[in-house]
């Protein structure tokens, strides 16, 4: 049975948003029903009871909203902070991507450059070729001419 109500009560406070949110004003302290609850539990309640049987005075009130006004304070400088550490990050990786996009072009450039010059050298080596065909087939038709009238 308590562990049914341990349950109950954790997942009643995990379910619940209102728990994050500090109150305002003092709340009601609720009504005890469970009969057997562990020590812990029992002390908190009477705090919280013995907490809501005293009003509040002016100069608690006040300390608790500057309290509440320097967390929130604190909390805004340090998403400030968060804020500017991401923008430089952002701009270090845009830097660094134009760097990276510079490079790329660059390579691109050479890349094109050497197929073309390989191109280049394939017609240079293809006209060599014929040359030298066209060269050995002038001196294999020379010789085979002046053969043929050696014979005669």
């Amino acid at each position: 049975m308590q562990v049914v109500v341990k349950s109950v009560l954790a997942l009643c406070l995990f379910s619940s948003t209102a728990w994050a949110v500090e109150p305002a004003t003092p709340a009601a302290p609720a009504a005890n029903t469970t009969p057997a609850q562990p020590n812990a539990t029992a002390a908190t309640s009477t705090n919280a009871a013995t907490a809501a049987a005293k009003p509040l005075t002016a100069e608690q009130i006040a300390k608790a909203k500057q309290q509440q006004d320097a967390k929130v304070k604190a909390m805004i400088q340090d998403q400030a902070s968060r804020l500017k550490q991401l923008e430089h990050a952002n701009l270090e990786a845009l830097s660094q991507n134009q760097e990276l996009q510079l490079k790329n072009d660059n390579l691109t450039v050479q890349v094109q450059v050497l197929q073309s010059e390989r191109s280049a050298q394939m017609f240079l080596y293809g006209a060599m070729t014929i040359a030298v065909g066209v060269i050995l087939g002038f001196l294999i038709a020379s010789y085979v001419h002046t053969k043929r009238r050696r014979q005669w």
